[in-house]
């Protein structure tokens, strides 16, 4: 008889190796057929709905690593939550509209003036589409489950009309109106430019230092002291109505000869050296918040400009001191919004100043620099003239310089609403919490939104106007563009004049010939995107308005996140989502932003193709993505380590289950040995945790937790010394029987509690458990945690073992390294313990030398009667030898009863008494 046929060895076709390239798209073919989505939505669907809705990608370039962290980071959430008691649809999106797609275009050869703006569009469209192809294959590709051939689009009609009725609503509550905003100008071009369209090139400036004395001090300055500011940009000088200090800097007034001055501290120095002062004296220090609204005179102009407040003045040039022409500067345009300066910009469409610039009249604004700054010299304001050569915006088409200009636009009005804004936000749950704090501070502090651009591709602004200029909103136009976009698209717009749009028989008392024309500005792509709350949480019907959860990048607070609850709480008055949750930026291994200049790329698409999907989840499980989050070829080979260690679990735990039936061999919890129900009590905490984290949403505690229970309790204790009852004892042997049960559950468990994070190789465990009914794990539900008996005693007791058996691991080791044991079961094992130690070891009724995988084991006494060559570690003294009598052909264990069953001389009488039945 040949002895190895006899033993129960692991069998299982479940596959030592991932070789995850390859098996994963088998897996996810298997789900196409299987139309997976569909299955679990109507397993679930009589579930209470959550509802994560997905941020839009821009259709344009292939999927980086922040693309991979956010979409798996999603799918990590909607399937945990589909297997813990909801329904959980899921509509993936695109954002399609905006500039970077009409300049791919331009770059690919299209000419653009030699076709019809609907021509154009219908190009845009079509490389949109081409996009999301390419883009939804990747997503797809990474595992993310969702309704992939139904995804919302925001250039789709029925999403354009929606959005239409958004802007209408707020429009009819008064929040839109057209004012004036300061944009990147192109004088060479005379067009607005996006800031895509914008390149830097080094320019040489004037760089002039000028006094503007104060009027008004307000008991803080005295009158006639000046404040110095600095500017590279004299021409913007006739448009000055303020300036800027930050309310948190110390400003120095220093005497210089018999003139005072007022600078940012900070800078004291710097300004003192380039103004060449000599020896000068600060009379006293002063908050910037104590300067605001003092008055000062305009150097040339008989008008004041108003010290004011702004957050972003800085120390990093200059004099803390900042020029403020809100027709010139965006920071500009804004804080003087906050105190009502008005808007002046005298320059016109091809850079020449107006006549609102006195003196300067007709000039190009570039040619102006010189007469102003003899006009400052003339004033007595100049302090110091240089030239300068620095970096300076260009139109990328011209490559000539832009300028800010003031320009006639479309808004939203957020001061109308900013209170309610505000309360919205304070009833959203933000993780992390301090994202509360920083969208609060952005709508409390920010201005109105300008809401057009002056481009083709994007949804129109659904404004006509009348003979007299009169712009035309109503309930009634607003209905009709609605409609005709749903039923034709937003092009229509582009190939019917304003009469065909308008409803038939429109009359306005501004048109008295019944003539009209509209608007050609589209809306800010953050309108579109922002508007998805109706666009997709009200026209599908299978979800609701507010989402639970809207989960993207941290740099969202200012985009996504902002314009949607904007949109959301002007028309509905609540915030479109319940719960916000923001995640980090993707880093380089050394903390570095990734580029192909400094070659540190690592693509989704290339690591799938060599490690698997499955690894970049692993990746994504493993990180603290609320913060930034770095990734390499090294740690995505760590990552690697770790799934391989859990794969082999799997293996192990599915090899010993060959023979086992959950319906007839499971054996009760309360008939288990104690060692067996420690493990049980052990895998119902790991359920409980990972279930709070994943409520959590701390996936990076779920991949620890695991690869520990993983390691320690499985790997390198349960199912080390489990080999010497699966493989060596009968088939029905009641500890067999145990261990297999608790190996059943906990495969079962783990399959469950790691779909959401490895969900191709959970399916792949799935198929090779003996028992289950379900044809995928997606269509179960997570495990649920257990009150089982006697747990945290049992936990106590034999995390207390673990300790000494660790202690008598080491002692193995050390015996090994000195030669003088083989393996372990070569061994023979004496513990001289303390009293604590004995009386946990009594009351053990497992086999001790089967625990500590040895032949022979004893307890000599306590730990002061150990000899000199005892290993004294913390738990225990121990003296390791070799064990005495013969090795068992079949168990490997020495024992000198050996030969005792005369038909079997080279078996233990225990293997000897198992063969017989092979006899």
């Amino acid at each position: 008889m040949d002895y190895k046929d006899t033993l129960l060895m692991p069998k299982t076709e479940f596959p030592m190796r991932g070789n995850l390239p390859k098996r994963e798209p088998e897996m996810q073919a298997k789900w196409e057929e299987q139309d997976i989505y569909r299955k679990v939505q109507e397993h679930t669907k009589d579930r209470p709905l959550f509802i994560l809705h997905d941020g839009p990608p821009y259709a344009n370039g292939d999927l980086h690593m922040g693309h991979a962290l956010n979409k798996t980071l999603k799918d990590f959430i909607n399937r945990y939550k589909s297997m813990s008691g909801y329904c959980v649809p899921y509509v993936p999106g695109w954002d399609t509209h905006g500039l970077p797609i009409e300049q791919a275009l331009a770059n690919k050869g299209v000419k653009r003036k030699e076709m019809s703006v609907a021509e154009f569009r219908e190009l845009c469209a079509k490389y949109a589409y081409e996009q999301i192809d390419n883009q939804r294959t990747e997503f797809k590709r990474l595992g993310v489950r969702g309704d992939w051939e139904n995804p919302y689009i925001t250039l789709k009609p029925e999403y354009e009309a929606q959005q239409i009725q958004v802007f209408g609503e707020m429009a009819k509550k008064g929040y839109i109106y057209k004012g004036k905003k300061p944009v990147y100008w192109s004088p060479s071009s005379e067009s607005a430019l996006a800031e895509a369209e914008i390149e830097y090139q080094d320019k040489r400036s004037p760089s002039i230092y000028v006094a503007f004395a104060v009027t008004d001090g307000k008991d803080v300055l005295e009158a006639g002291t000046k404040f110095i500011i600095w500017t590279t940009t004299p021409w913007t000088l006739p448009a000055n109505l303020g300036i800027a200090v930050h309310p948190e800097l110390q400003y120095a007034v220093v005497k210089v000869k018999d003139e005072q001055f007022v600078v940012a501290q900070a800078l004291l120095e710097e300004v003192s050296t380039v103004l060449e002062w000599e020896n000068p004296e600060t009379v006293k220090l002063v908050s910037g918040a104590d300067l605001e609204r003092i008055t000062t005179k305009h150097p040339f102009y008989e008008r004041e400009s108003l010290v004011i407040l702004g957050e972003h003045v800085t120390t990093d040039s200059g004099t803390g001191c900042v020029h403020t022409a809100p027709g010139h500067g965006e920071d500009d345009f804004y804080v003087g919004q906050q105190y009502d300066l008005g808007v002046l910009c005298p320059v016109d469409d091809k850079g020449h100043m107006t006549d609102e610039a006195p003196g300067f009249e007709g000039l190009f604004y570039d040619a102006a620099n010189k007469p102003i700054t003899e006009k400052l010299e003339e004033a007595g304001a100049l302090l110091k003239l240089e030239f300068i050569t620095h970096s300076y915006p260009h139109d990328w088409r011209t490559k000539k310089p832009v300028i800010y200009r003031a320009t006639s636009q479309w808004f939203a009005s957020i001061k109308d609403f900013r209170e309610d804004l505000l309360a919205a936000i304070k009833e959203v749950k933000w993780i992390p919490h301090w994202g509360e704090t920083r969208l609060y501070n952005m709508v409390r502090d920010r201005g109105d939104w300008c809401i057009s651009r002056q481009r083709v591709w994007g949804v129109p602004i659904p404004v006509f106007y009348a003979e007299n200029g009169e712009a035309i909103i109503t309930d009634e136009t607003i209905q009709r563009v609605s409609e005709l976009f749903r039923e034709h698209g937003s092009n229509i717009w582009f190939e019917k004049d304003a009469k065909e749009l308008l409803p038939e028989g429109f009359e306005h008392p501004g048109s008295p010939n019944g003539e009209f024309t509209k608007e050609t500005d589209i809306m800010d792509v953050w309108f579109d995107s922002g508007s998805s709350h109706q666009g997709v949480l009200v026209e599908r019907d299978e979800l609701q308005r507010p989402a639970d959860l809207y989960l993207e990048g941290s740099d969202q607070y200012r985009g996504w996140f902002n314009s949607s609850l904007t949109t959301a709480v002007a028309v509905t008055g609540k915030a479109p989502y319940k719960g916000v949750l923001s995640h980090g930026f993707v880093l380089d291994g050394n903390g570095r932003k990734m580029s192909k200049s400094l070659g540190n790329v690592i693509l989704p698409g290339k690591v799938t193709n060599q490690l698997g999907a499955e690894i970049i989840r692993l990746w994504v499980a493993s990180v603290d993505y609320q913060a930034d989050v770095r990734v390499s070829d090294a740690i995505l080979k760590q990552v690697s380590e770790v799934y391989r260690k859990i794969r082999n679990t799997f293996r192990f735990l599915l090899g010993n289950l060959a023979d086992f039936d959950p319906t007839k061999n499971a054996i009760a919890y309360e008939q288990l040995r104690e060692v067996d129900q420690f493990i049980l009590v052990k895998l119902d905490k790991l359920v409980k945790e990972a279930r709070a984290s994943y409520d959590s949403y701390e996936f990076s505690t779920i991949y620890h937790t695991v690869n520990n229970f993983c390691t320690t309790e499985l790997s390198s204790f349960y199912m080390d010394f489990a080999k010497d009852v699966l493989y060596i004892e009968k088939a029905d042997h009641y500890e067999r029987r145990a261990m297999q049960t608790v190996m059943y559950e906990t495969v079962v468990a783990l399959a469950k509690l790691l779909s959401p994070i490895l969900p191709h190789t959970a399916d792949e465990v799935w198929e090779y458990i003996p028992g289950v009914v379900e044809e995928s794990v997606q269509l179960t539900d997570m495990p649920e945690g257990r009150e089982l008996a006697n747990a945290d005693a049992l936990e106590a007791k034999w995390a207390a073992f673990m300790d000494l058996r660790d202690d008598v691991l080491k002692a193995l080791e050390e015996a090994r390294n000195e030669k003088l044991i083989g393996k372990s079961l070569t061994a023979k094992v004496t513990l001289y313990v303390n009293a604590e130690t004995k009386a946990l070891l009594e009351t053990i009724t497992e086999s001790l030398k089967q625990l500590f995988i040895v032949s022979d084991f004893a307890i000599a006494g306590s730990t002061e009667e150990a000899p000199e060559h005892a290993l004294k570690l913390e738990h225990a003294a121990i003296v390791v030898e070799k064990a005495e009598g013969e090795t068992c052909e079949r168990c490997w264990v020495v024992s000198t009863d050996v030969g005792e069953v005369a038909e079997h001389p080279t078996l233990c009488p225990r293997c000897a008494d198992v063969v017989k039945d092979f006899e």
